[in-house]
């Protein structure tokens, strides 16, 4: 049988929305996680008075299942469809979601946004809807979550299906190609299988919007861009950087060149899980021999690129950003640590060009400072050199976290670079 495309999928919506519940209900139905694991987590559901919750369990951090000495195996976050092999990328609390987002290994192909249908829409729907957008998630789907709490009514789902194409739309993602869901995670109504509570529905499970989604094409065509995680020094083999393929394709002989050192050199060996590879191509996490690179020359941070088409070390740049929580104000002068690929930086504030309306994006001129919620064009100087790429040529190495005070206060995309003469 042949192997499954791998499908990215990130589940986003407010905390009330039944996010883990869905999840948990989606690992079970695809046969990820056993009956005897969701009876454990029934039980100890039980014993906390949270009868409802227990999918939500599933999905809780490790910290707390040690705590509770419950213990998942975080491979369970892998399941398949009949199409697809899915990771779920992990997006519990806001702030953790939107760095693993940016600066984790893999970037979501698309987004599942959950409603509740009680609820309806939440400021947190709202953020991580606009956040999806900005990062480049363009492909969505919406489960109006929690049917069976308002007894599987069709007007209550038709008043939030608008409510949430409303966002959408302001937002700037076309409606009329998002399929809307309704369910129930707990319930497990239209998750895996059609729900016999809902007749007036006959559209899609949530499996078979996700079958629908599509895995974008390998940007193969692409230079070569692999940002380094480590580098290992490993006696008979000199210097081993460690990587994964962002864009192109890596081959043993390539002559590249590592920035911002400038250090040239040439691939000899390339290994991933300790098999010898041909050729890296977009997504390979790969160990490789540099001969002709000192130690000194590469680190974390760093991008090989080839020689003939070096990655851009940036003196400044433009991007647009988005403030996600800052107790007070942005304003220029501001240098917090800005974190991008695998490199981490601090960088100075050096214009707000313009402040956008979030819901339109219509431009709403100069502005001196930056609160929470504000969507802005700036001009960032970095204090070091640093390799910036425009989102729009190489997306995994144009979006960047802000992070401050041990959170993150902003996200944002890179429109242009200026490059370091």
């Amino acid at each position: 049988m042949a192997e499954k495309e791998h499908l990215n999928l990130v589940f986003i919506g407010h905390v009330d929305s039944g996010k883990s519940t869905t999840v948990g209900r989606l690992l079970y139905e695809t046969g990820a996680i056993s009956e005897q694991v969701l009876n454990r987590l029934k039980e100890e559901a039980a014993k906390l008075g949270k009868t409802t919750f227990e999918f939500a369990f599933v999905m809780d951090s490790l910290k707390e299942e040690r705590e509770r000495g419950v213990t998942i195996d975080i491979a369970h976050r892998e399941f398949q469809t009949p199409k697809y092999h899915c990771t779920i990328i992990d997006a519990p609390g806001h702030r953790d979601f939107v760095k693993n987002m940016i600066t984790g290994a893999s970037q979501a192909d698309a987004a599942i946004l959950v409603v509740s249908a009680k609820d309806g829409v939440q400021p947190q729907t709202k953020e991580h809807a606009f956040l999806a957008k900005v990062l480049g998630i363009n492909q969505l789907a919406v489960s109006i979550n929690k049917m069976d709490a308002v007894d599987y009514k069709e007007e209550i789902y038709k008043q939030r299906k608008e409510e949430v194409s409303n966002l959408l739309k302001q937002i700037g993602y076309k409606v009329d190609e998002i399929e809307f869901v309704p369910a129930s995670g707990y319930a497990g109504d239209n998750i895996a299988k059609k729900s016999d509570k809902m007749p007036w529905y006959n559209g899609k499970t949530i499996v078979e919007v996700i079958d629908s989604f599509k895995v974008p094409p390998k940007p193969v065509d692409k230079p070569l861009r692999l940002p380094i995680q480590d580098v290992y020094s490993i006696t008979g083999h000199g210097t081993v950087p460690v990587g994964r393929v962002e864009t192109g394709v890596m081959k043993p002989g390539d002559q590249v060149v590592v920035m911002p050192s400038g250090a040239k050199g040439e691939v000899k060996r390339i290994e991933m899980h300790h098999q010898e590879l041909k050729e890296a191509k977009p997504g390979d996490n790969v160990g490789f021999n540099l001969k002709g690179v000192d130690k000194k020359d590469i680190k974390r941070g760093d991008v090989v690129g080839p020689a003939s088409n070096p990655p851009t070390v940036a003196e400044e740049f433009t991007a647009q950003i988005v403030v996600l929580n800052h107790p007070t104000a942005i304003a220029v002068g501001y240098t917090p640590v800005f974190h991008i690929h695998t490199a981490q930086f601090a960088g100075r504030f050096v214009e707000i060009v313009e402040k956008k309306d979030p819901k339109t994006g219509q431009s709403l001129g100069k502005a001196d400072f930056l609160k929470t919620g504000d969507v802005a064009i700036v001009k960032i100087k970095p204090l070091k050199p640093v390799v910036v790429e425009k989102f729009q040529e190489f997306p995994p190495l144009g979006r960047f976290a802000i992070r401050d005070m041990g959170q993150t206060v902003a996200a944002g995309v890179v429109l242009d670079v200026k490059p370091r003469q």
